[in-house]
């Protein structure tokens, strides 16, 4: 017997001070409903330089994903990206707490670095296949670059993912 195929990898590259990475959100929510399991969606960390608290921000995201409300404190920060902005470090914290994860971790975990080696390896792999901004998408083998515009892009993921999702159902 055949093991079933894997879902198709949907990777979003983001930085949680991206303000063009909040309006992206909608669109990932959209896919995670449409899709539920049968599409992994991954958050890749792509922090800027021009973001002085993004790299910070990928290793919250880290440690939120590791006590299992990863998405939820995604969009939580993304939905006040100029209070992070304004507030850095401290305010990941405080989002963590809001969110009822264990916020004494999180400070922690910023700053022993448990989860620079992760944020590290996906910018590095990021680079690697051509990500310049976030948000940026690769599905199936395709890089689909949000920056200034979303517009389309959910309809040509879905394209693929259906494309992606029927071709494993026949397979």
């Amino acid at each position: 017997m055949n093991a079933p195929n894997p879902a198709p990898l949907l990777d979003v590259w983001c930085e949680l001070q991206c303000p063009d990475c909040r309006s992206a959100l909608d669109d990932v929510r959209a896919l995670r409903e449409r899709y539920g399991d049968r599409v992994e969606i991954r958050l890749r960390h792509f922090p800027l330089d021009k973001h002085k608290h993004s790299f910070a921000g990928a290793q919250a995201a880290e440690e939120a994903f590791t006590q299992g409300k990863g998405w939820p404190f995604v969009e939580a920060v993304l939905g006040r990206v100029e209070e992070f902005d304004r507030k850095g470090e401290p305010f990941l914290v405080e989002v963590a707490g809001e969110l009822g994860l264990d916020a004494e971790e999180f400070d922690t975990a910023l700053v022993d670095g448990r989860h620079i080696l992760i944020v590290d390896a996906d910018q590095a792999e990021g680079q690697v296949i051509g990500v310049t901004g976030t948000p940026t998408y690769e599905i199936g083998g395709e890089i689909l670059h949000g920056g200034k515009s979303q517009e389309g892009l959910r309809e040509r993921i879905e394209e693929i993912a259906d494309r992606l999702l029927a071709a494993s159902e026949q397979g």
